[in-house]
């Protein structure tokens, strides 16, 4: 075996970590869940509500609908859908079990008590603080850096659960810097698929699903249909399509779980929807597309991790660039081909800015596939970016930092501006 036993085994963790369920938008059911354990901490319906959260937060819960809320959005109608209907044991599943009754509850419930949205003055880009009170009583509950990282419970000034805030550094999550490209299509080759095949059965199910749900009824700006329709049934059209037609459903209220990625139900779509239709079109064996959704999924993990879960950088060019990834893989590409598909895919689209949830990122992620598509056909007919060409620079690992540093540290001032001109809008 080339990989090491040791990397071989926080390869399959990592999988394990993060290709898991979520049911909406995972920002609005962040805030929805830590409004289930707020309410469960305090014991009792609350009857005011205080939601202190960071500016992506607010960026990624303004615009997009709540499933099983009627279709309400934003951060007031997350927490109702928390508080009045939520099981906090499920997690990113915390809304999924909403029963038709409870709907109108959650609405009146907004009718009638006051949540109140204030803007956290944090240094974490990811922070999420619900605050309950009912007569004497009063809770909360607070998330930091990723979704389901609950570091403070608390209960009339008493703290009954805490732990230290680290910052970039994952709590409980295996250690991401042992991904590479040249690793991951050695993992990718040797896996033993036993060791990752219920992981991925549920991506392609689930997945599929809400790609098939997205072209099948009205959802946001249908883009999914509106590729279909304009450019035909050819199998990189469809694999576009599809993609961007299951973020249509996503992002527009539809009740489908999905199978995420990197914390983003978009990304876990992107990264995997054009993937298996290439596997149907080539008519390869099983096999072979479980291994090429490895290749996709590590590779939009590895490009994620030095980006961080959110930020100005949208999310759907790393799992797009990953597509294309998997998607010369599919073809027989070796590292290579994979190495330039990348490359030439993250020269082209890592301008994409991240102005939040909503039906405009069906159409990015269709920008985003095009992208890592392209990459590939660069590559096969001999042409690519060189370095020194802009961020692209020598060596597939060294243009990965490149773009985690563009999208961290370059792009924060372009975050903080789009969510002034956004909180603008608002008001």
């Amino acid at each position: 075996m080339s990989i090491s036993r040791d990397d071989y085994e926080k390869y399959v963790a990592i999988l394990k970590e993060e290709l898991i369920p979520a049911m909406g938008c995972t920002e609005p059911i962040a805030v929805a869940y830590a409004a289930a354990k707020a309410r469960e901490t305090l014991g009792k319906i609350p009857r005011k509500v205080r939601a202190a959260v960071s500016g992506n937060i607010i960026k990624n819960v303004k615009s997009v609908i709540v499933p099983h809320t009627g279709g309400m959005k934003g951060i007031p109608a997350a927490a109702a859908a928390g508080i009045v209907a939520g099981d906090g044991d499920r997690q990113l599943e915390v809304i999924s079990e909403v029963q038709d009754q409870q709907i109108a509850e959650i609405k009146q419930y907004l009718q009638e008590v006051p949540i109140e949205v204030e803007f956290a003055q944090t240094p974490y880009v990811f922070d999420i603080e619900i605050q309950v009170w009912e007569g004497e009583d009063t809770a909360s509950v607070r998330i930091v850096d990723h979704h389901t990282n609950v570091v403070k419970i608390e209960k009339n000034g008493q703290i009954l659960y805490s732990k230290p805030l680290t910052g970039k550094k994952k709590e409980n999550l295996t250690d991401r810097t042992c991904l590479s490209i040249e690793k991951i299509l050695e993992f990718a080759d040797e896996v033993d698929l036993k060791d990752i095949k219920e992981v991925l059965d549920r991506q392609i199910s689930f997945n599929l699903a809400i790609a098939e749900e997205g072209l099948r009824h009205d959802y946001g700006a249908n883009i999914g249909k509106v590729l279909l329709h304009t450019y035909g049934d050819n199998i990189k059209t469809r694999a576009k399509a599809k993609a961007a037609a299951g973020s249509d459903a996503r992002m527009n209220g539809c009740e489908l779980p999905v199978i995420i990625n990197s914390g983003s139900g978009n990304q876990g779509i992107t990264a995997s929807v054009p993937v298996i239709e290439y596997a149907k079109e080539l008519q390869v064996s099983q096999d072979k597309m479980y291994r090429a959704l490895v290749v996709s999924n590590l590779s939009t993990i590895h490009l994620k991790t030095g980006i961080g879960r959110l930020s100005a950088y949208c999310g759907a060019v790393s799992a797009g660039c990953g597509s294309g990834a998997g998607i010369a893989y599919l073809h027989g590409g070796d590292y290579e081909a994979v190495t330039h598909t990348l490359v030439n895919a993250l020269a082209i689209v890592s301008g994409i800015i991240c102005d939040g949830a909503k039906a405009s990122c069906a159409a990015k992620i269709a920008s985003a596939v095009d992208a890592g598509i392209l990459g590939y056909k660069m590559y096969i007919q001999g042409q690519q970016f060189y370095g020194g060409d802009g961020i692209v620079t020598k060596g597939v690992e060294n243009t990965i930092c490149n773009i985690g540093k563009l999208a961290r540290d370059g792009m924060g001032e372009t975050d903080k501006e789009i969510i002034r001109i956004m909180v603008g809008q608002c008001s």
